[in-house]
């Protein structure tokens, strides 16, 4: 039997605990040190990742060493769970990462846990410039159950979460399919029409991805879509809160339009997280520069992104050290408010899985020192 104690203040509360973990489950929940120097929350999660540390989803040559590499990065950074993210791509490409993620997910059981399943962002999304974002054009295409049957055929059903523009006449159809499946849709990187958000919503779609980016520079004042994905609330809706794909003012507004019960905190990394600044070529976007602030974008260009540069414990510390929520709102967004669609992880409670964090937090400075992560009761922080 293993057994890890930790203490700390509830990041929620403030109040002192302390918690008792045996074989990979919380067992009880105790007053502690009302004045501890160390917080305790439960492991982020982070429903879009494409890659972090150097290691890349999407370049085409991923298989399950880069896999268990990235998990065990992410690990060391606080995220106990991540969906994996495929951009569009080609459907061969979109399935040979598929595979190599099963792989991982075999081979290592922390992996598997880290994993619950598989985000495929695309490709059938706007192919428009400004909402395709940095996604390759040439391999946008409609929705196709029969290539969904096939991603899933080859990943023994791995694929759990699908982004796509509902402007596809075949959207509603599509995602009715795939929710009858079990499958979350999400709305994004789409130019569609308040009524064609609504038909998707209508048919079964329940998230937005991140919300605010991934449309055209230009829209009408209202109607729009980001008004109709704001103002339905069966749609939670996910944000980057890098400090860069969106102002503190629109990322304010937009929280208490959206509500914090119906808001999660993406991290959107791309491999080049984590990473010193400089001009690389990636998979997402080609040409980019990472800049010292942790933009990044496409060569030449500051106001075209290329994914985001910086881990979900970054974004919620940057979060929960400004004015625009509270620390606590900061930390539920990346933790309870995801686990949602991830089986219900992510909360502090006698019976849930250990995967917690302890940790120094100093709002003056955005940073978090963690101290401790677990993950089922293993120790991750020596990866």
């Amino acid at each position: 039997m293993s057994v890890r104690l930790l203490e700390g203040r509830d990041v929620a509360t403030g109040r002192g605990m302390r918690i008792r973990a045996e074989d990979g489950l919380i067992r009880t929940i105790e007053d502690g040190p009302p004045d501890a120097e160390l917080w305790i929350a439960p492991g982020f999660i982070d429903l879009q990742v494409n890659g972090y540390g150097g290691f890349d989803l999407n370049d085409g040559e991923v298989d399950a060493d880069v896999v268990l590499s990235l998990t065990r990065r992410l690990l060391a950074a606080g995220t106990t769970t991540f969906l994996p993210t495929l951009i569009t791509a080609a459907e061969e490409r979109i399935i040979a990462a598929l595979r190599a993620i099963a792989r991982a997910r075999q081979a290592d059981p922390l992996v598997a846990r880290a994993i619950p399943f598989v985000h495929v962002e695309g490709p059938h999304i706007s192919p428009e410039d400004g909402p395709r974002g940095a996604h390759p054009r040439e391999h946008v295409r409609p929705p196709d159950l029969a290539e969904f049957d096939r991603w899933q055929q080859a990943s023994q059903n791995l694929v759990g979460m699908v982004t796509l523009s509902p402007h596809w006449e075949s959207a509603p159809e599509y995602i009715a399919a795939l929710v009858s499946r079990g499958i979350l849709v999400s709305l994004g990187h789409t130019d569609a029409t308040p009524k064609q958000i609504r038909a998707a919503v209508d048919a079964g779609a329940t998230l937005s991805t991140h919300l605010g980016n991934g449309v055209s520079r230009l829209l009408p004042r209202h109607p729009n879509l980001l008004w109709a994905q704001l103002a339905d609330d069966r749609l939670t809706a996910t944000f980057i809160a890098d400090g860069h794909h969106l102002p503190p003012d629109t990322l304010r507004a937009m929280l208490r339009a959206k509500g914090i019960e119906r808001s999660v905190l993406v991290s959107d990394s791309a491999a080049l997280a984590g990473m010193p600044p400089g001009t690389y070529h990636s998979p997402i976007g080609g040409l980019v520069e990472l800049h010292p602030d942790g933009r990044l974008c496409m060569a030449g260009s500051l106001d075209f992104l290329a994914g985001a540069a910086c881990s979900l414990a970054d974004a919620v510390g940057r979060l929960a050290s400004s004015s625009i929520c509270a620390p606590h709102e900061a930390f539920r967004m990346a933790t309870a408010n995801p686990g949602r669609f991830v089986g219900g992880r992510g909360v502090l409670r006698p019976g849930a899985a250990a995967d917690l964090l302890s940790f120094r937090f100093n709002p003056d400075a955005t940073a978090m020192r963690l101290q401790t992560v677990l993950t089922e009761g293993v120790d991750c922080l020596p990866y």
